[in-house]
């Protein structure tokens, strides 16, 4: 009976390994049933600041992402009727670059808005727990845009989802699930690549995204000065916020992504409000950008982001596209406590190689070849080999012993790109000694796994009521960051799927 149970445990442990692995963030069943996990009550603190907030327990919840910042929001409504910000939550890790999903298997985390009801919700996760955030939603399909199972989700690891740690997502599903119990038919869920400031939007004003991110930020800016889910539609391949039929109209506008919008209006007073804020934002961007804000990077070839409190944990760990890069900064975080269980198997972000040879390019270029050197340098080079050849050319033939001079004269050009290879040579080991501890700390991991063979328990405790692991003692003499050392919980991806290894 024990080794017919044991049999069968494995044999739904690799099927639903083997799905995870062809789905990414896929997981194995979508509901809201009930279990353990996913009836966690919320946390005493949460319900303490609801209780301050002027909150009740179920009232309606909206979720906003922020790619660059590596946050994630939870509003909650408030007994006056408007959203007011609960908790915010650093993303653990999301994968992809700034911009919108395109199609499957791009590893792009979704931006835009989508809605959430309570079958997305799935107890029962690989993932620990998670929601389907509802990619591709009408507007993305009149686009042809592909992909599935999008998550927000625990464990930490991303393949075109947005990760939180198990305690985290435990705390965001019992928030959810409140609000489902009080009446909520669906939570509204905004992802944008950064918050819609003109800091942002003058930094990031060249990027090929910007007219999809200014649509979007039509309602980043309706929520904004309402602070009120605002109401979404679709049409010509576009979003519409807060319509409502025209005057004189008997029913209320039909929507279709991929029509001829119908006539409609927004209210004026949500047109006034948005329209004083986008003027005072654009004045401001014009600003910034006069005064000579730098334009961002674009395409870094950097796999996301993550959190610097999460950054700060990993060995050699990188925020990647997220901001908070600064090791110092990363050092002085690693003292802290982290928001939850960090798994063994996160793999942060690769730190920007491509940014490294761009500091040695001039001294390799000047010195392999003329095209990068000032124009007197290259007037001055030419006339000399000229003249040069000339009067070697002229002693030889009148026999003046000019050979011991010619072989000099003949000799100099060969060392110059000999020379040169060492400097590209010296450049290239820099880059690879940035990456190779990350390798060693994979290993490293090892042993920790195996020690953490113990059974797993069936719950996480709360982010906001316990503290993470203790970080390592400033004193010890290890040169790992104080804290680092990852601790592979019984609970975490690997251990679950180690089998299928």
């Amino acid at each position: 009976m024990i080794h017919r149970t044991l049999v069968r445990a494995l044999l739904a442990s690799a099927a639903l390994g083997a799905a995870v692995l062809l789905s990414g963030c896929d997981s194995d069943q979508v509901s809201l049933a009930t279990n353990a996990k996913a009836n966690q009550p919320v946390p005493p603190k949460l319900v303490a600041a609801m209780t301050e907030k002027d909150m009740d327990m179920q009232s309606p919840i909206l979720v906003r992402l922020f790619k660059q910042e590596a946050e994630l929001e939870v509003w909650k409504q408030t007994r006056s009727g408007q959203f007011a910000l609960l908790k915010t939550y650093p993303i653990c890790r999301w994968s992809g670059d700034l911009g919108p999903k395109v199609r499957e298997g791009d590893r792009q985390a979704p931006e835009g808005f989508y809605s959430i009801n309570p079958s997305q919700m799935n107890p029962q996760s690989a993932y620990y727990l998670s929601f389907n955030t509802g990619y591709p939603n009408a507007f993305d399909k009149a686009l042809g845009r592909t992909g599935s199972q999008l998550m927000v989700h625990g464990d930490c690891s991303s393949r075109g989802c947005y990760a939180m740690t198990d305690e985290q997502i435990a705390e965001i599903y019992s928030l959810g699930r409140e609000s489902f119990f009080g009446g909520q038919k669906a939570f509204q869920l905004q992802a944008y690549p950064f918050r819609m400031t003109p800091v942002n939007m003058a930094k990031h004003r060249n990027n090929p995204n910007m007219p999809f991110w200014k649509m979007i930020k039509e309602g980043y800016d309706h929520f904004e000065v309402t602070k009120q889910e605002p109401k979404v539609d679709f049409c010509e391949k576009k979003y519409v916020f807060d319509a409502s039929k025209a005057p004189g109209a008997t029913r209320d506008p039909l929507f279709d992504a991929a029509a001829k919008c119908p006539a409609y209006v927004v209210p004026d007073e949500i047109v006034n409000a948005v329209r004083e804020k986008q003027q005072e934002e654009a004045a401001e961007t014009a600003k910034l950008v006069a005064k000579g804000t730098p334009v961002a990077r674009m395409n870094t070839g950097i796999d996301g982001g993550m959190n610097k409190i999460f950054a700060s944990k990993i060995p050699e760990g990188n925020t990647g596209l997220s901001e908070g890069g600064d090791s110092q900064t990363l050092a002085t975080l690693a003292l802290s406590r982290a928001p939850g269980t960090i798994p063994g198997t996160v793999n942060p972000p690769k730190p920007n190689l491509a940014a490294q040879p761009q500091q040695e390019e001039p001294a390799v270029a000047v010195a392999t070849t003329s095209s990068t050197a000032s124009p007197t340098r290259v007037a001055s080079a030419a006339p000399a080999d000229k003249s040069e050849g000339f009067f070697s050319s002229f002693a030889r033939k009148v026999g003046l012993g000019g050979t011991a001079d010619a072989t000099p004269a003949n000799a100099a050009p060969p060392p110059s790109p000999a020379a040169a290879k060492p400097k590209v040579a010296e450049a290239k080991p820099q880059s690879v000694v940035r990456i190779a501890p990350k390798t060693e700390s994979k290993t490293e991991t090892k042993p920790a796994e195996t020690k953490q063979a113990a059974a797993k328990p069936a719950l996480k405790p709360s982010v906001t009521d316990t503290a993470a692991a203790a970080p390592a003692p400033a004193s010890s003499t290890s040169t790992q960051l104080a804290g680092s050392a990852p601790v592979v919980q019984s609970n975490s991806f690997d251990s679950r799927f180690g089998a299928m290894k």
